[in-house]
């Protein structure tokens, strides 16, 4: 057996065999430089047999890839990763482009103004700026580490975002911000009392601050953003929301509650209701 084939037996007890294919195959793209043709039959050196062994000690310790490898991919782009920020999820490559498909069509000459609320790893300000270079995109974060991160990868993806060190549920901070035509945000929307139904992947590694809201109240960040947006969109203004499946009905209703017009929920490519629009 060669030592691709050998990686993926060692998975399998943990992971089932789609996965544990999928996973050998990032870690010989990603840390050796291999193409597919070339998997079954490359030769390690010790150096990297060395290195794939530590990097399944990691995994079978229930270390997400993504950290263990320092970088994720998200929109054909590379994004530097640590527990700092969460891992971006494919679902959220789908709420970029429906971004991105409404700057195309709603003036793609226009400078437009975007602002990334809950930024992160900024994939998502990084990203509209890369493939709509006219835009001037801002990135807010509550948390100065994961600013920090985010400033690598606009460096890195070579894109000049304008970061802003902010908690959005601070209201009389909100004058420090201008106004937009479209604002995104991946929000916190899990109940905490739902943590013990996730995967222990990511309860145990990916930052709490960016996953788990009050049970009382898990759309306190959408009412804010929604509150903030009000006043700090340009007259037929787009914003945009990822959103918990299981409430994204009761989101609609709040924005509607709100006054929001053209109110519209979105299926990802799993049919779930993940991700909505609404115009001022």
């Amino acid at each position: 057996m060669t030592s691709f084939d050998i990686f993926i037996a060692a998975l399998q007890p943990t992971f089932d065999t789609r996965e544990a294919q999928s996973i050998a195959r990032i870690v010989f793209e990603d840390c050796f430089g291999l193409q597919p043709p070339q998997f079954s039959r490359a030769q390690l050196t010790t150096a990297q047999n060395e290195q794939l062994q530590s990097i399944l000690t990691a995994l079978l310790a229930g270390q997400p890839l993504q950290y263990i490898l320092g970088q994720a991919d998200f929109y054909g782009l590379k994004f530097k990763v640590d527990p700092r920020v969460l891992i971006p999820r494919p679902e959220t490559e789908e709420l970029v482009e429906w971004v991105l498909e409404t700057i195309r069509t709603h003036d793609p000459q226009q400078n437009l103004s975007v602002l990334d609320i809950g930024t992160g790893s900024g994939c998502i300000p990084i990203t509209i700026a890369k493939k709509s270079p006219r835009t001037i995109v801002w990135g807010l974060d509550v948390s100065a580490d994961a600013l920090a991160l985010a400033d690598e990868n606009a460096n890195l993806n070579q894109v000049e975002i304008r970061w802003q060190e902010q908690d959005i549920l601070n209201q009389e901070a909100w004058t420090s911000l201008p106004i937009f035509d479209l604002i995104i945000s991946n929000p916190p929307y899990i109940p905490l009392r739902e943590q013990v139904l996730m995967p222990a992947q990511v309860s145990k590694h990916e930052p709490h601050l960016a996953l788990f809201v009050p049970d009382e109240d898990p759309l306190l960040f959408y009412r804010a953003i929604a509150a903030f947006a009000q006043i700090h969109l340009n007259p037929n203004g787009f914003l945009f929301f990822e959103c918990n499946e299981y409430n994204a009905l009761e989101l609609k209703l709040l924005l509607e509650s709100m006054a929001w017009s053209d109110v519209v929920l979105k299926e990802d490519l799993s049919g779930k209701l993940r991700m909505i629009r609404a115009t001022r």
